[in-house]
């Protein structure tokens, strides 16, 4: 079978002075629309307003929009250049709390400049847009990697159940969960997936559906109430999901509904994975508790998509994330392997620094 070809959420076109051409999330699947940013306010706001999404997307366009701003930077003086490459990567920050690969591509970006050893701001802007495009790089190789662990999970005609997007539109391409469906799909491996809407921004419905059918995979779309009956029905063997931030325990923070699936799955005796790159993981939080909780505008629910469908000042709960405890986790696919079981001593001996 010839190899998928998933989307290439993002990418950097021409030298320093170029632009980062990225697919509106927003619009599919209606319409595939590209959109050029050629600032940081542009790349803030695509950020904010979900048209890039997914962990590791976000991590390779926050890097990317530092090149964006540190270009603006007409100074000759090495400290205050660093200076403002701070504020571009604080700036940046307060786009989205709760997916780490924002603030470690962040992070990587200025520990980059600082190790590079030149007073030449030209070269270090150089240097920045070249250690962008090795994030990017870097996370597509992640992800094939990701696709050759988690391939064996992927057993001749099963029914696998999916959350969200974790595809190419969520990464530099190929994706982190739907990567084993991939790479099984090229190894002509028959099998199914049941992607749930995701509501209230139906990620799954308008994304995920549409890369899996332009892959030519079998999907079918039900609503995320749905989920529980089709496995009474003994229609799902496997649950993957993606991650967009896990700490050191394994509990993992991903797209909100994520956590009811997994009691489901353990109700019903189906094995429950994630699958994330290692630079989704976060040391520096003991356990899921310690996972900053994205809260979106209550109108995502009210009247998502432009149209009213509870009363206008009904109060609305809207967190964009929750947290799946480890314990509920039967394995987590990386780029390093699989981590089984899932506890703080097996991943810091997967993960190492």
């Amino acid at each position: 079978m010839s190899p998928a070809t998933p989307p290439k959420s993002i990418q950097w076109v021409g030298g320093v002075d170029g632009h980062v051409l990225m697919i509106d999330q927003t619009r599919l699947p209606t319409e595939l629309a590209m959109i050029q940013c050629r600032d940081t306010e542009t790349m803030w706001e695509a950020i904010k307003h979900l048209r890039v999404r997914g962990a590791p997307a976000i991590g390779i366009a926050a890097a990317m929009g530092t090149v964006l701003g540190v270009r603006d930077y007409g100074g000759s003086d090495r400290h205050g250049f660093l200076s403002y490459l701070d504020q571009i990567c604080d700036y940046l920050g307060t786009s989205r709390p709760t997916g780490v690969n924002l603030f470690w591509a962040l992070d990587r970006m200025r520990q980059h400049a600082r190790s590079t050893e030149t007073d030449d701001i030209g070269a270090l802007k150089l240097a920045l847009l070249d250690e962008a495009k090795r994030i990017r790089d870097e996370d597509a190789a992640m992800c094939r990697a990701i696709g050759k662990y988690g391939e064996p999970l992927i057993r001749p005609d099963c029914g696998v159940l999916t959350h969200c997007n974790a595809g190419g539109l969520a990464t530099a391409e190929y994706g982190t969960a739907l990567a084993p469906l991939y790479t099984a799909h090229e190894l002509g491996r028959p099998f199914c997936v049941y992607v749930g809407e995701t509501r209230p921004l139906l990620q799954g419905s308008r994304l995920t559906a549409w890369e899996l059918q332009q892959a030519g995979i079998e999907v079918t779309v039900l609503c995320d109430s749905m989920a529980g009956a089709l496995m009474k029905q003994g229609r799902v063997n496997l649950v993957i999901t993606g991650a967009d931030r896990i700490a050191a325990n394994g509990d993992v923070a991903n797209k909100i509904g994520t956590y009811s699936l997994a009691v489901l799955a353990r109700a019903h005796g189906i094995p429950f994975y994630v699958a994330s790159p290692s630079s989704s993981f976060d040391p520096s939080i003991s356990d899921g508790s310690g996972i900053p909780i994205e809260e979106r505008d209550p109108d995502e629910v009210r009247c998502g998509f432009g149209r009213l469908t509870t009363p206008p000042d009904v109060a609305c709960y809207c967190p964009a994330f929750d947290v799946t405890p480890a314990d509920l986790i039967r394995g987590i696919v990386t780029e390093r392997g699989l981590i089984q079981p899932v506890n703080g001593e097996i991943i810091a001996e997967m993960l190492g620094d």
